[in-house]
């Protein structure tokens, strides 16, 4: 409280009086330290001007709050470079020519595949057999890194797994849990990275970045940068809140944004849109139940709809698969019929999930790790504080979608955790199990061209119209 009065009379003294009248919201919304640089962040010039002036005219650089959250270092594992395709650039296509590659005895393979009519070239890295990148040696290393250096790897390469994404007069950097040194938290902590990721902003982000709009809110509605942010805020804090499990978090924040979604913001605007967060935020915490068990179960046309998302986010389409053509598109065409009816036995999806598991097994209760709060709460509050989850950096749905399909990602990992551990005739389900499960999720969400589909994003309205997002969050929880 001290802390807060102390803050108070700070702005007391250099903000001006509309900043002064949105405080108490904004304070209650800021509970922890570092958050007050994204708080500031939203204030009108003036009150920048004025905060800068308390703090000795010291400018405010953008803020990167992965460096309280989120480590990573690269630990050669190998899995980007055998899950991911590498479009290049025509300079980058020339500079691997010029490194004079030797097929058959330097590298398996040609180094680049050539597609696309002579006007519109594209070109990738060419894979081996096995489906790992040409460059790929048999210690998980890249030989162009280790031969002519790391600034020399085709953009893609140096830039994964960051990502960079707008967020008014900042830049949002975020993470893809795909890799799972990201999902285990292993490495630097993103603050001792800073150098590193001005390097990859300055290659990556437009210089007009600033002018790129918001998302949108709703279908119909776009707030202004200063009032998406309130809305982003509101959700790290209900994520990251401890007196409830994570699946009540996950409620807590569905049910803000359900009565959020049905607002007339027509009035509703500025400090008025403030002080109804705050009261959406209060209303969420006497709604909450006090038991998953209360919260009725999935309707039968919702499991539907999630058997099919979860079908989609299982798969592992890579170079080699996808040169079976129509083949392997008859398979997964089959494999999605039988992700319909939810009878009989799972379709393998790729060689991580054993066969023969049926789907009935898969809906009785697994339990969880005590480790899946904090893998869950980190994944989420990156995606939020990272802008990764709407907008240009999710198929440019709007927020309050966009966040419905991020919920889904939490029963779609459990779902696929217990699949794992049904595999290995286990009846609960480990850390390993979900972060695995959040590994392969991860790589789809986000970049996986069918996400982005019509027919996708309405089964995601669909499930979210029925309720069924929430009871997903709950039944999987058990």
């Amino acid at each position: 409280m001290e802390g807060r009065l102390a803050i108070a009379q700070i702005f007391q003294k250099q903000v001006p009086q509309q900043l002064l009248a949105i405080l108490p919201a904004l304070l209650w919304i800021a509970t922890r330290r570092h958050r007050l640089i994204v708080i500031l962040k939203w204030a009108t010039d003036s009150s920048r001007h004025a905060f800068h002036t308390a703090c000795d005219s010291q400018p405010m650089p953008p803020p990167l709050q992965l460096s309280v959250i989120q480590n990573w270092s690269c630990h050669n594992c190998g899995g980007c470079c055998r899950q991911h395709e590498i479009d290049i650039t025509d300079e980058e296509r020339r500079r691997i020519e010029a490194q004079g590659w030797r097929a058959g005895s330097e590298i398996p393979v040609s180094p680049i595949v050539t597609s696309g009519p002579p006007w519109k070239r594209r070109y990738r890295l060419a894979h081996q057999e096995d489906g790992a990148c040409v460059f790929l040696d048999e210690k998980g290393l890249c030989k162009i890194h280790s031969k002519f250096g790391e600034p020399t790897k085709p953009l893609a390469c140096r830039l994964y797994p960051f990502v960079f994404h707008p967020a008014g007069e900042s830049v949002a950097v975020s993470l893809r849990f795909s890799c799972p040194s990201v999902v285990a938290n292993n490495g630097r902590d993103m603050e001792s990275r800073t150098k590193e990721l001005r390097g990859l902003e300055a290659e990556v982000v437009p210089e007009n970045a600033a002018q790129i709009p918001p998302p949108q809110t709703t279908a119909k509605v776009r707030l202004t940068w200063t009032e998406t942010h309130h809305v982003i805020e509101l959700l790290d804090t209900i994520i990251e809140t401890e007196d409830v499990s994570f699946p009540l978090r996950l409620w807590r924040s569905l049910f803000v944004l359900d009565l959020l979604a049905r607002t007339q913001f027509e009035k509703i605007r500025g400090e008025r849109l403030v002080e109804l967060l705050q009261l959406l935020a209060d209303g969420a915490v006497d709604e909450t139940p006090d038991d998953l068990q209360k919260i009725p179960e999935p309707s039968r046309t919702g499991r539907m709809h999630f058997r099919l998302l979860a079908g989609q986010y299982a798969r592992r389409d890579t170079a080699a698969t996808l040169q079976r053509g129509w083949i392997y598109r008859y398979e997964m065409f089959k494999a999605a019929l039988k992700f319909t009816h939810g009878r009989g036995s799972i379709p393998r999806m790729q060689d991580l999930f054993a066969e023969e598991i049926p789907f009935a097994a898969l809906e009785t209760p697994f339990g969880l790790p005590e480790e899946a709060t904090e893998i869950f709460q980190r994944y989420y509050q990156v995606k939020l504080q990272g802008m990764h989850f709407c907008g240009p950096a999710y198929y440019n749905v709007p927020l309050i979608e966009g966040f419905q399909s991020l919920a889904l990602v939490y029963p779609v990992t459990l779902w696929l955790a217990r699949w794992l551990a049904a595999g290995a005739q286990r009846n609960q389900i480990t850390t390993d199990d979900i972060s695995l499960a959040l590994a392969m999720v991860d790589h789809h969400h986000g970049y996986s061209p069918a996400f982005g589909l019509g027919s996708f994003r309405a089964r995601v309205r669909m499930l979210a119209q029925l309720g069924d997002i929430s009871r997903l969050v709950a039944w999987y929880s058990r």
